[in-house]
């Protein structure tokens, strides 16, 4: 059975990640990795690419984002946290999606603690496409005495939905399988695939924590799953203690929590009703004319939004970045990344996202 958890570079009360620590194993290069995942020889999730270190450039990037974008990621982790409290009273358990969702996890802790005085408890757990959810950790929730009706799952953002869906159909059979109701809705700062249960937003901003690796996610890698994992064990993951130096972890945090706290004090924000309906259309209809467009057969080569953009740029095999407006403050990490990575850059204003990327089909050499 996997160890009951750690709070990677996190304070022990912000987070417990039900994830089983790996050592540091043979790494696989992207192209590598990128061939082996697109001629079905393995999934994406039985390897690890090597993280390194932002370059001093992308780091500047990454901090004026920071200053820019914090009021808007605060106002909306601020609702996000108001809608979790409305959902019912009682304790709050939230299982943010590692890694991605585990720094606004973190936030809403803070701020269901101490703006609505309910007590929370937060844990990050892996869930991975076409492999579901980890049941394992999933029990170890319940078996700490939370209530099932309690639970709530927290992501950054939806880019095609690909995770909501996938949350929905795990935890359906988890409760099946179990005789519990776990609430399978996703809570999310922004929808662009209008597939998240509750969002504060479906604006395609630039939410900080989603332009750095592990130094803003508690210096974890992304969730593992092969053959370390055994039947009892939580799915995997590599802590990078090499990078503890330049951990933004807490920082990144804190100030968003100070941001969300101090508008609290002054006047909390009304949510603004997501529509669903008009976001699936449009995240639909844009993937269908993409394909089309660029020649494309297998959807999961194309990544809408600046998150999904962005992760593209940092830790796949990048085709092409299409920009929105290549002038707009919400893309200038991209376009450093781009530049750094020798990357095509493409220009289309009627993109309903501010940024898109395409990786590199094992088709294209």
């Amino acid at each position: 059975m996997s160890a009951a958890g750690f709070c990677g570079s996190y304070r022990s009360d912000d987070v417990c990640f039900l994830l089983k620590r790996l050592a540091l194993a043979s790494f696989v290069s992207i192209p590598e990795k990128e061939r082996l995942i697109q001629n079905g020889t393995r999934h994406y999730s039985e390897m690890l690419s090597p993280e390194s270190l932002p370059s001093p450039r992308y780091l500047e990037v990454f901090r004026a984002a920071v200053e820019a974008n914090r009021p808007q990621m605060a106002r909306d982790c601020l609702a996000l946290a108001g809608l979790i409290a409305a959902r019912g009273p009682g304790p709050v358990t939230l299982v943010s999606l590692a890694r991605a969702g585990t720094p606004v996890g973190v936030i809403l802790k803070h701020l269901i603690e101490r703006v609505f005085a309910r007590t929370c408890r937060h844990y990050s757990i892996s869930i991975i496409r076409d492999r579901g959810i980890d049941a394992v950790a999933l029990r170890h929730i319940l078996a700490q005495g939370h209530a099932p009706e309690s639970i709530v799952f927290v992501d950054g953002w939806t880019g095609k939905g690909v995770i909501s869906r996938e949350l929905g159909k795990a935890v359906g059979e988890f409760n099946a399988r179990h005789g519990v109701n776990i609430d399978s809705g996703l809570y999310v700062l922004s929808d662009l695939a209008g597939s998240a249960a509750c969002a504060a937003s479906r604006a395609d901003y630039l939410i900080p924590s989603s332009i750095l690796n592990a130094t803003v996610s508690g210096l974890v890698s992304r969730s593992i799953l092969n053959e370390a994992i055994g039947a009892d064990d939580f799915h995997g993951c590599v802590y990078y203690d090499r990078f503890e130096p330049n951990d933004q972890s807490r920082q990144f945090a804190d100030g968003v929590i100070e941001a969300a706290l101090a508008l609290a004090r002054d006047a909390m924000p009304e949510p603004v009703p997501v529509e669903r309906a008009e976001a699936g259309a449009i995240s639909s209809g844009f993937m269908r004319a993409a394909m089309q467009a660029y020649g494309i057969v297998d959807a999961n080569l194309i990544k809408p939004g600046i998150g999904e953009a962005t992760r593209v740029l940092l830790r796949r095999a990048p085709r092409l970045l299409i920009l929105r407006d290549p002038d707009a403050p919400d893309v200038a990490h991209l376009k450093l990344l781009a530049a750094e990575k020798n990357v095509p850059l493409a220009l289309d204003p009627d993109l309903p996202y501010q940024a898109v990327s395409l990786i590199r089909s094992a088709l294209d050499g």
